[in-house]
């Protein structure tokens, strides 16, 4: 096979060139000189047997040979670099992805402490806006992620749930003022939905026999439940929260809870990661780590509902 394939070096300058559309930007990338990129390019053209760069003018343009060339080289190069940066995690730093609300509400604060207590042990958190949480590992260049989901995961997954995500209304401080909400409260209340969907405040209600008594036409919308949640302490009405992450907002007076009913979404928080990638132990010793944090978590004094069950006792 290796004879039938041209230098990587040839192709590295090939790629470098028609990105830029220019020998000598391609030079300075690469750091040599604009008559190697040449030799470069003339060495896959006898390779091919055909012109890859036409000229027209100052202009460089790709031949049709080289636009069908383009992708297949682009596309091999990620792979290599994936591969790459997958060995070089083992140099103690494990690259997460994680959505973007987590990464605000409850992770970095963790993150920091772990660091903190376990010198050597970095880790390069990435936050990403996510309408329905996924990672790629074959294509995205994370060690692990922290994802929202039913447990469902590829059999070559290492799988470690953190917590539960629990769905309870939250507002300004200002709005307990009066005590508790009831139901004529609520319906007259602007809504806000941190789900394009509105499913957060659909499984709310629903679960709470609330349905037909409050309606979900109108309210603003946001795309994460950060936007809602802050949208609501500024005091521009009721968004659907997570219960944990609102936990230290409530506790200083950040934020209210005006129903204090919280209902199970039947989602969870898990750290997951590929069985194959290097860096298990050091993944095993961040999971162990983020599960302690969270079970050391002190929740505001609510009801706790999971679907199709009456209440909890947790």
């Amino acid at each position: 096979m290796s004879s039938r394939l041209p230098p990587l070096y040839a192709l590295r300058a090939f790629e470098a060139a028609a990105r830029h559309s220019s020998f000598t930007r391609a030079a300075d990338e690469l750091n040599i000189t604009q008559s190697a990129v040449s030799r470069h390019i003339r060495t896959l053209e006898e390779h091919f047997a055909c012109r890859l760069f036409i000229r027209n003018g100052r202009s460089l343009q790709l031949s049709e040979a080289a636009r069908l060339l383009l992708p297949g080289v682009r596309e091999g190069f990620g792979a290599l670099e994936r591969a790459c940066s997958t060995l070089r995690s083992e140099e103690g730093v494990l690259r997460m992805k994680a959505p973007s609300t987590l990464t605000m509400r409850w992770l970095l604060a963790r993150l920091s402490r772990f660091r903190h207590l376990q010198p050597g042990n970095e880790v390069q958190l990435t936050s990403a806006w996510m309408d329905v949480d996924h990672v790629d590992f074959n294509q995205e260049p994370f060690d692990c992620a922290v994802l929202l989901g039913d447990g469902h995961f590829p059999p070559d997954w290492e799988v470690s749930c953190l917590f539960s995500e629990w769905l309870v209304p939250v507002g300004a401080p200002e709005l307990l003022k009066d005590g508790p909400w009831d139901v004529e409260k609520l319906a007259a209340c602007e809504l806000l939905h941190p789900t394009p969907d509105k499913r957060d405040w659909r499984t709310w209600l629903a679960r709470m026999g609330l349905t037909e008594d409050v309606s979900l036409k109108g309210g603003q919308v946001f795309d994460t439940l950060e936007l809602g949640m802050i949208a609501a302490a500024r005091g521009y009405g009721v968004s659907m929260g997570d219960l944990l992450m609102v936990a230290e907002d409530v506790a200083q007076g950040r934020l209210s809870l005006p129903w204090p009913a919280a209902v199970a979404s039947g989602l969870d928080y898990y750290l997951v990661w590929p069985r194959t990638r290097p860096g298990g132990e050091r993944l095993r010793r961040l999971s162990d780590f983020l599960q302690g944090e969270a079970r050391a978590m002190q929740l505001p004094d609510v009801e706790m509902l999971r679907a199709n069950a009456t209440n909890s006792g947790e």
